[in-house]
């Protein structure tokens, strides 16, 4: 007869937290079954909580289970007796399996194990607080003498750091090694949301359908299923999305397993409100708004909140309202045990927001201010500027809309700070993000090192014991010893090149997020001016193309490129804005020759705009004589083409002796982010274009001529 011995070790981080229905903190409980006297894993082993909850172990012995203090595990198999244990605490549990004339509970026999298990549970501690700490203690982890299972664990739990911090290429590279060094079910699941994550939908996909569903627990079957319904939506398959999200959920419902049955409820849905089927959609979200009132708080706003923004896009404004006033009662409970990040889509200045955005959708003015306020207040106390901004934008809007002028002014005012505020903001976000890449770079590089010494010590560890073999066996080892090396240079390579593509993204976002925010501001005293005369007629109209450019150039804000047709009717709108203002100043036109197809050209968004703006402002503005402004678009070669914009004004020379101090910071400001844009541009594309500045004619009045060149992709 065979018996058991049951150690525990404490675990801090990878148990995730649930609050039960009966208020006690539920955790994922890891645990293993093994012999003892082979370490052969058990797999099939029944493990049972006395609440329901059920799962078998995997082909490797591991299993994870939702438990909580004080439930009764019950540990089942054919070949030996049933075991219970009653949970005491958040704790790692062993199972060794043994004859039972040997039978007696024990510790892991090597130091060397109980410190590397010391190091994933610290690595654990801290995925979500601090990624680099997180990563050095799976670094110190993998310093000690690891088994090979030893490293695919600590190399999966390094793929889940990646993953939590969104560095989604580093997460694969993780999963990859954690596989090559042991195949489990639960690396290749996460192997392939890695893939779904990183939008390569089509590895994601053969990956998951590589699992075996026999090797699968009960739970992990039904994250199969729902990863595989998650790239089929991606994929915009909804039927097929559906079928495997359906199919998750009869073993979800079978096994009670409650989150997932909610979560799934919720996924379905999402898909038929994307199909457009509003009334399957809204009784998939009653389900899961029901079930998850049964789960915890959290659960329970987030899908509150997921609802809403359905009934938003379905215009159902009403239910959209008081479901987000239900929310923002949940949340008050949830911050009074934790701490909401600005992240996060529930925070209650969002929901505020959007419950006054609501309000004036359906044109209830009076209810959407107190609302907009409320937001504004909170996002200013938590530090959420991005909310702060939005608010204040629209109690401007509003306040216009009712006349008030003093605080549409006052509240313009305030969205000037707020802009100059966030930009500072992302500026040390930037500066921030470059340097936790580096140190995560830093800490990447120890681990390779560290996994390529284990390799190469594991190697010549084999090639000593095996110094009477052949000498060829011996010159394999050291070509695998090369390719390993050889793989690791290659994966550094890839990272420090993705990193590179990272930092100029995220710089290319900075610099579109600087361009001249002046234009905005000088657009909206025109708006103030114009109402404070009582011209609102005018003021309305000015206001409605104003409006029609910032929704253009705020969908294309995140586009490296966008179509030459759509450059040129943004700088038709916003050319026709600065007439409008200076109409005694200039006249203008745009002219593109027949032959070029501007649908065939890519150009960067509001790349012209900054030079149209300074041949208005710098030049066309101070001239005693109406000038005028032309902007040609001129085919130059087979695939290029040259955007002309020229002016008759006063010149760069006699402007350049007007503008005061701050005028030439400004200025140079502008200019400086233009050329930083179009370096970075031509470093990631090829050298797309060229931009070249002169004096146009020998007069008085020389004028400015910008001629910027094209290519075709």
């Amino acid at each position: 007869m065979l018996l058991f011995c049951l150690v525990g070790f404490l675990s801090f981080g990878q148990n995730r937290e649930i609050k039960s229905a009966d208020g006690n903190v539920a955790f994922t409980l890891r645990g293993s079954v093994s012999e003892k006297e082979t370490n052969k894993p058990y797999k099939n082993v029944e493990i049972l909580v006395n609440g329901g909850k059920y799962v078998t172990t995997s082909f490797d012995g591991t299993f994870n289970i939702q438990a909580k203090i004080g439930d009764e595990l019950i540990i089942k198999h054919p070949k030996f007796e049933t075991i219970y244990y009653t949970v005491k605490s958040n704790e790692r549990i062993s199972i060794e399996v043994v004859d039972a004339k040997q039978s007696r509970f024990r510790s892991k026999s090597t130091s060397d194990s109980k410190r590397f298990n010391q190091m994933i549970d610290s690595a654990d501690a801290y995925l979500k607080k601090d990624a680099e700490r997180s990563i050095k203690f799976i670094g110190d982890a993998l310093n000690v003498n690891v088994s090979t299972a030893q490293s695919a664990e600590a190399q999966e739990l390094l793929g889940d750091i990646y993953m939590h911090w969104k560095q989604f290429d580093l997460a694969i590279s993780a999963y990859k090694i954690s596989l090559q060094n042991k195949e489990t079910a639960s690396a290749k699941l996460k192997l392939a949301n890695g893939y779904l994550y990183n939008d390569d939908f089509k590895a994601s996909l053969d990956t998951y359908k590589q699992i075996d569903e026999n090797i699968l627990s009960n739970y992990e079957k039904v994250v199969w299923l729902e990863g595989i319904g998650d790239v089929y939506l991606k994929i915009k398959d909804f039927t097929s999305a559906i079928q495997s999200y359906e199919d998750g959920l009869v073993v979800a419902k079978k096994h009670l397993i409650a989150p997932k049955i909610t979560d799934l409820n919720s996924k379905i849905a999402q898909v038929y409100s994307e199909k457009g089927q509003t009334n399957k959609a809204k009784s998939y979200f009653t389900n899961s708004l029901n079930l998850a009132k049964q789960e915890n708080k959290k659960r329970a706003v987030e899908e509150q909140v997921k609802v809403a923004e359905f009934n938003s896009e379905n215009a159902d404004y009403e239910s959209e309202i008081e479901l987000r006033k239900l929310a923002i009662e949940g949340i008050k409970d949830i911050e009074s045990d934790s701490i909401i990040s600005n992240e996060s889509p529930i925070t209650s200045q969002k929901q505020n927001y959007k419950i006054g955005n609501a309000y004036l959708l359906i044109n209830d003015l009076t209810n959407a201010i107190p609302y907009l306020e409320k937001s504004r207040e909170e996002a200013g106390e938590r530090g959420d500027l991005d909310v702060k901004l939005d608010a204040t934008r629209k109690l401007s809007e509003v306040n216009a809309r009712l006349g008030n002028t003093e605080k549409t002014i006052a509240y313009n005012n305030e969205y000037k700070d707020v802009v100059d505020e966030l930009y500072a903001k992302k500026r040390q976000e930037i500066s921030q993000a470059a340097r936790f890449s580096r140190n995560i770079a830093e800490q990447q590089n120890r681990i390779t090192s560290l996994e390529s010494d284990r390799a190469l010590s594991k190697s010549t560890y084999e090639l000593t014991q095996e110094r009477n073999k052949s000498q060829q066996l011996i010159i394999y080892s050291l070509i695998g010893g090369l390719v390993l090396l050889l793989i690791t240079g290659f994966l550094m390579f890839k990272y420090i090149k993705q990193q590179r593509l990272a930092n100029n993204l995220l710089a290319l976002k900075s610099l579109r997020s600087q361009m001249n925010p002046h234009f905005i501001f000088n657009a909206l005293n025109s708006v103030n001016t114009f109402i404070a005369t009582n011209d609102e007629r005018t003021a309305n109209k000015y206001l409605s193309d104003f409006s029609q450019l910032m929704r253009a150039v705020l969908e294309n804000s995140e586009e490296d490129f966008i179509p030459l047709k759509k450059e040129i009717e943004l700088l038709n709108l916003y050319t026709k804005l600065e007439h409008f203002r200076f109409q005694d100043k200039f006249d203008y036109a745009i002219n593109v020759d027949d032959s070029i197809d501007i649908e065939e050209f890519q150009i960067p968004p509001m790349l012209l705009q900054p030079y149209i703006e300074n041949a208005v402002w710098h030049g066309l503005r101070y001239k005693t004589e109406k000038g005028h402004l032309s902007i040609d678009i001129q085919p130059k070669s087979k695939g290029e083409i040259t955007i002309s914009i020229s002016d008759d004004g006063i010149g760069r020379t006699r402007s350049k002796a007007l503008k005061t101090e701050h005028q030439k910071k400004q200025n140079s400001k502008g200019m400086n982010n233009i050329k930083k844009r179009v370096a970075i541009l031509n470093e990631m594309y090829k050298d797309k274009v060229d931009v070249t500045i002169s004096d146009f004619q020998d007069l008085e009045d020389t004028g400015t001529k910008v001629v910027v060149t094209l290519k075709k992709d």
